[in-house]
């Protein structure tokens, strides 16, 4: 075995983290250490591309800011993560979806992914949780 892939697995923090990929709608949850004080920033964007495995493997982030395109680089086990919320899943032929970098107004539009009409049906006949009465 490779010694630079064992080391790997030994040390990286093993961070569980929701699964998505390029063309994805995501809020990225970073810490932020100012001085001794310690916040969450939340960056909301879209995944331009995932790219690395193992300890070295990062995603790309891009948001419009003020009319301006921001895009910003995460690695994946990165300790300053909190959590990572998937709010849309993008319908996208690439693994890198560089071209949405030109791509202004309309164009710049990456199609909702439809769940089936069998998940929603199962979602809304799933049976609930028995309500407890309370005791008097």
């Amino acid at each position: 075995m490779n010694l630079i892939k064992y080391v790997e697995e030994k040390f990286t923090p093993k961070t569980k983290l929701p699964s998505f990929k390029a063309g994805d709608t995501i809020t990225v949850h970073y810490k932020i250490k100012e001085g001794d004080k310690e916040r969450i920033q939340q960056y909301q964007g879209t995944v331009i591309q995932r790219r690395g495995e193992g300890a070295s493997a990062s995603f790309t982030v891009r948001k419009i800011s003020n009319g301006v395109g921001v895009e910003r680089v995460f690695p994946i086990h990165s300790t300053f993560i909190d959590k990572i919320d998937v709010n849309k899943e993008g319908v996208v032929r690439r693994a890198r979806i560089y071209y949405i970098r030109q791509a202004k107004g309309k164009k710049a539009r990456i199609e909702e992914k439809q769940h089936g009409e069998a998940e929603v049906a199962a979602k809304a006949t799933a049976p609930a949780k028995p309500v407890v009465a309370a005791a008097e």
